[in-house]
């Protein structure tokens, strides 16, 4: 397809029954709503809107529904997602202001958040699906924001200890280290609760802490945000309520990923200074031995332990070592380092050896 037409301003019509909902809108509830096209000084971070596939390749694309589960999307495909910003070092960076009078943009994740992509190495080029804008989603008129869709939850300090799982850069290992904590943490008999606190929208780490054992699970797409680069304010705002979710479960222990890095635009900052009273074990995944100084320094603290893709060999285990100084590196991938998880986690959370 080539064209990119502008529909007739708010001319409305049912969304489409075969548009694919993209995991973002896992939160709303959508059935019998209209949609119309608003011009784009009315768009906002967290508009739902219809979109439809633009490659003439034929070629299908992935992209995760609100399910959890992987669908294919082909051109001439209608996809519902949420409008977002993503700026991640090793796939693509974009945003819905970047959004020309073409009206072309793209889903910058596979969970649905859409922008105009303007930054994506070779390899995350085969899966940001081209698309073009259709309309908002539209509820009695409005617009419909993810915000509107949070679940109301009492204001509940959290009182449980924290886990805090970080990463020098995306891919270096957080998500699989969170589960195993989570499994270790449930083979100890303890209530785990599990959360991705900063980073951009997916739904299957999530669900990947939940068959793990925790419980409850909620991220903060629960609380209305695409992403979590945006203003401080209203990125504290979203926190809080997701750590009232997870407080209300009254858990023994809250294993906590921070997506991305301390230093990219995603309020990791934020989060690590909120929890830092909550916090008992920090556990670094680093991408390389030599990234684990610079994560420090951020956070200007040291870490308990070093896990991720840096401790995949005895030779990348011992050179983060000495260049921590000494903190205990694991490849949490061996099961043969579960023993020495267990030791560390019960250790920092003043557990009794059972």
């Amino acid at each position: 397809m080539t064209g990119a037409p502008e529909l007739p301003r708010r001319a409305e019509s049912l969304l489409p029954a075969a548009a694919v909902r993209a995991s973002v809108t896992r939160i709303a509830w959508l059935d019998e709503t209209t949609v119309a096209p608003l011009t784009r000084d009315q768009w906002g971070s967290g508009d739902y809107v219809l979109c439809e596939v633009v490659d003439d390749t034929g070629r299908p694309h992935s992209i995760e529904t609100a399910t959890g589960r992987m669908g294919e999307v082909i051109d001439g495909d209608f996809v519902v997602g949420a409008l977002g910003t993503r700026s991640a070092t090793l796939e693509a960076v974009g945003s819905w202001r970047r959004v020309g009078d073409d009206l072309r943009l793209h889903a910058l994740t596979r969970a649905g958040v859409l922008g105009r992509a303007t930054s994506v190495t070779p390899f995350a080029r085969p899966y940001i699906i081209p698309l073009v804008y259709r309309g908002h989603v539209l509820i009695d008129g409005a617009k419909a924001r993810m915000h509107d869709f949070v679940a109301p939850v009492e204001p509940r300090a959290l009182e449980a200890p924290v886990i805090l799982v970080i990463g020098t850069s995306m891919s270096a290992g957080k998500t699989t280290t969170v589960i195993t904590v989570i499994r270790r943490l449930r083979r100890m008999g303890l209530r785990v609760a599990g959360t991705k606190v900063t980073g951009v929208a997916r739904y299957r780490e999530i669900l990947g802490m939940g068959d793990a054992g925790a419980s409850p699970v909620a991220d903060f797409v629960d609380a209305g945000l695409p992403s979590t680069i945006c203003p401080p304010a209203e990125y504290r705002i979203a926190l809080d309520t997701l750590l009232a979710r997870l407080a209300a479960g009254s858990p023994d222990v809250v294993v906590v990923e921070c997506g991305s890095s301390p230093l990219e635009p995603y309020n990791v900052d934020v989060a690590v200074e909120v929890l830092r009273p909550h916090v008992r074990c920090t556990i670094l995944c680093a991408s390389d031995p030599y990234s684990v100084l610079g994560v420090a320094q951020a956070f200007d603290a040291v870490p308990d332990l070093i896990a991720g893709r840096a401790t995949s060999t005895t030779a990348g285990i011992a050179l983060v070592e000495r260049l921590s100084g000494g903190v205990c590196g694991l490849d949490l991938l061996d099961a043969e380092a579960h023993p020495s998880l267990d030791a560390v986690l019960r250790d920092r959370l003043g557990l009794e050896t059972r």
